[in-house]
């Protein structure tokens, strides 16, 4: 198993330069980096204390779907490396909601599966160092 430690948690945001500021300003994180462009389908952002980028919060921002009431928590991913034998292995435990593995415009490739009670999960390998 090659699953090495939380990667980040998920937050679905209804505006991402808001979010940027309310995440920055009122809980102290840094903005890593933002995928995407403005009227994009997908922006992501991604951002971590000062000096502690071991665990990230990354906003997600989408134009295809409204927020839901309540449990905007999107998903909790982990870092892996050889993403194609963890997909692989994840496929053999027949694990509910399973999607293919994806590409980001950064090259960082990830997959979502359900945990037992249905929440989201994702295996995410970065091309960050």
């Amino acid at each position: 198993m090659t699953v090495q430690k939380i990667e980040h948690m998920g937050i679905k945001v209804s505006s991402l330069d808001a979010s940027i500021e309310f995440y920055t300003k009122v809980i102290g994180l840094t903005l890593l980096h933002i995928i995407g462009e403005p009227g994009d389908q997908l922006r992501l952002a991604f951002l971590a204390f000062q000096g502690q980028t071991s665990v990230e919060v990354e906003l997600i921002e989408s134009l295809w779907g409204e927020l839901p009431e309540e449990g905007k928590v999107s998903h909790l991913a982990f870092t892996v490396s050889g993403i194609e034998d963890e997909y692989r292995r994840i496929a053999e435990l027949s694990l509910d909601g399973q999607t293919p593995i994806r590409q980001l415009a950064n090259g960082s490739r990830f997959f979502f599966f359900n945990g037992l009670d249905g929440e989201r999960l994702e295996f995410f390998e970065s091309t960050r160092s």
